[in-house]
């Protein structure tokens, strides 16, 4: 089977964030949502992000993906610092070395879910690799719905199309941002077993903001963020665990 990292790779650093800090606004309505945050992702890991509402796990996982910019501080995916990158050079870091899982599934409703899914790699001017698209198609078990549109999916399979186009790139980080979000419980757990496969059985590393307990017990650690600080950091998580840290957090 082939694989993302070897398990050398596995223990260095997918990403970092040294001093992230990030205000909105100016002056004494500015709002600080990230309040010089430093943490290290490993490679090959599973790392979900949680808070309170107004934490800033989505700015942190925002800046981390490039998808907004800090105020100060450094983000780092591998060895890039994404500061220095131009418009063009970061649209090229998205596309071919990240992945992304939202909570709303953003198909195109006129593509069928294997177009939907090769798309990234269309849009880069590449072809899937065969052998690799049907090792993720089998993974998240579409290979019965390859033909169908989004209108005709239900909504769990809908985001295993995504996080199938998510991991078709073979990218260095998946970052979801509440990916369960708006799914039912069964679908929830379908897709969250596919991330756990995903970093198990490929490598992969996936960064994961949720506000769910039983979400972020799949993860191998689990970040704790309250006011914009990182607060605590859990590893070994279960679902009670998590709980209990929430309520400490006021969540």
């Amino acid at each position: 089977m082939s694989v993302l990292q070897s398990p050398s790779e596995a223990r260095t650093v997918a990403a970092r964030v040294v001093g992230a800090t990030k205000l909105y606004g100016r002056g004494d309505s500015a709002v600080r949502a990230l309040d010089d945050v430093s943490f290290e992702f490993p490679a090959g890991a599973f790392t979900a992000i949680m808070g309170p509402s107004g934490s800033g796990k989505s700015t942190l996982l925002h800046c981390l993906a490039g998808l907004d910019t800090l105020t100060s501080g450094q983000v780092c995916i591998g060895d890039t610092d994404v500061a220095k990158l131009s418009d063009g050079e970061l649209t090229l870091l998205r596309r071919n070395r990240l992945g992304f899982i939202f909570q709303t599934y953003n198909l195109v409703p006129t593509l069928t879910a294997q177009e939907n899914i090769v798309l990234p790699l269309r849009l880069g001017g590449r072809n899937a690799d065969p052998e690799w698209l049907a090792q993720v198609v089998a993974a998240v078990g579409l290979a019965d719905r390859l033909g169908h549109r989004p209108a005709e999916l239900s909504g769990g399979q809908q985001q295993r199309v995504a996080a199938a186009r998510a991991l078709v790139t073979r990218p260095e980080i998946v970052f979801a941002d509440e990916p369960t979000g708006a799914l039912d419980s069964r679908s929830s757990g379908e897709l969250l077993r596919f991330l756990r496969h995903a970093v198990d059985e490929y490598g992969q590393t996936i960064v994961m903001v949720t506000h769910d307990p039983v979400a972020a017990s799949y993860a191998d650690r689990v970040l704790f963020l309250r006011d914009g600080r990182v607060v605590s950091q859990m590893t070994e998580p279960t679902a009670d665990r998590i709980l209990d840290a929430m309520k400490g957090l006021g969540e």
